[in-house]
């Protein structure tokens, strides 16, 4: 991995520089970091050299996944809608679409992908978004919510209805009759450009839809929300990594009753245990990648289970590193105050754990236990 993405690690790393903090102050990442990033194929490794991408595996990609999320989750969740909607036209377009779109992610175009909606979140069979058909053209109508990266999207990859069954359709942002509000102060991942987006009679060439209108919603859905998770989850291994770096170096260096705190055994518990998380996520991701990688069967249940595994360590270790530096790591922008936000959303997104639990649980009552 070091060899095939070294020159995207040294992009990132002089991209974010000392400046995350700041993005997670002000709410932005510079257009011009994220054009060169994506121009660079940064925000989707994975997509094949064919289409101009890196052609990396799940496990390359995840762990540099993991190292962008380490220096700036915001980033990296720009990375994980630009990706998805990468992965969904590699997915569900045709050759002539695959090869006419791909391409534009990674020449700097910045792309989302648009699932949720104000009555739609983990219940994505309300999905209302309506996709009608007149002639050679396609109408979208609908409303998204809490979309990532709309705010700096130059296409988005919006799902909705179209009759009785599903579809995708691209659509450039500066298309008439698309109204996109950016969601000013976010609990986490506050850089990302979370918005609203408004559909009001947004006409489009039926070219624009991808796959044909054939597709139900649990399996278009599927689709780019696999890609989605398995993305969060090396980016959850991204966060409690920056939380060893800050909590070890804090416990080595303060002083209190005489000796560093790293050497009161309270102190030393809670290092333990964002240790047992961060390896216990990583784990979990590269279980599943070996699985994506593989094409094993498993994959499905593997990248839900890092998924939730992976938000869930990375809440419970973000908590125990606001622990350690206390006031030290409580300022705005500060890599712990971030994760410890970051985290929080990171159970939500993508599905939320309580979702996650209940396919999780599905799958476990419907194997059958060998030996028990």
């Amino acid at each position: 991995m070091a060899d095939r993405l070294a020159n995207e690690h040294a992009l990132v790393r002089r991209l974010v520089g000392d400046d995350a903090g700041a993005w997670d102050i002000a709410g932005a990442i510079p257009r011009d970091v994220l054009r060169e990033a994506g121009a660079a194929g940064a925000l989707c490794a994975a997509l094949p050299k064919e289409y101009g991408g890196l052609g990396v595996g799940s496990q390359e990609n995840g762990e540099f996944t993991a190292y962008v999320g380490s220096l700036c989750s915001s980033l990296r969740s720009v990375m994980t809608s630009h990706g998805m909607a990468a992965w969904t036209i590699q997915r569900l377009g045709g050759r002539d679409q695959r090869a006419a779109l791909l391409p534009q992610l990674v020449s700097g175009r910045l792309a989302a992908v648009a699932f949720s909606e104000p009555a739609a979140g983990s219940d994505l069979g309300a999905m209302s978004t309506e996709l009608r058909f007149v002639d050679d053209t396609v109408i979208v109508d609908g409303r998204k919510s809490w979309i990532t990266a709309a705010a700096y999207a130059d296409l988005l990859v919006v799902f909705g209805r179209a009759g009785d069954n599903a579809a995708a359709v691209v659509v450039p942002a500066d298309t008439a009759g698309i109204h996109i509000e950016k969601i000013p102060h976010p609990l986490g991942c506050r850089a990302a450009g979370h918005a609203h987006l408004q559909l009001d009679g947004v006409r489009l060439p039926a070219a624009n839809v991808l796959g044909g209108t054939g597709l139900s919603l649990p399996l278009l859905v599927a689709s780019a929300l696999a890609y989605g998770r398995i993305s969060v989850a090396w980016g959850c291994v991204g966060i409690l990594r920056a939380c060893l770096g800050a909590v070890t170096g804090h416990a080595r260096s303060r002083i209190q009753f005489g000796k560093p705190i790293a050497e009161h055994q309270l102190v030393s518990r809670l290092v333990a245990e964002l240790f047992v998380a961060e390896q216990t996520a990583t784990r979990a991701s590269r279980y599943a990648s070996d699985c994506w990688d593989s094409g094993s069967p498993d994959l499905v249940v593997a990248t839900l289970l890092a998924k939730h595994v992976g938000a869930t360590q990375a809440m419970h270790g973000a908590t125990s590193a606001m622990q350690v530096l206390a006031s030290a790591g409580a300022s705005d922008g500060h890599v712990v105050a971030r994760a410890y936000r970051d985290a929080k959303l990171m159970e939500i997104i993508e599905g939320t754990s309580e979702i996650c639990q209940l396919l999780l649980a599905k799958h476990a009552l419907a194997t059958r236990w060998e030996g028990l």
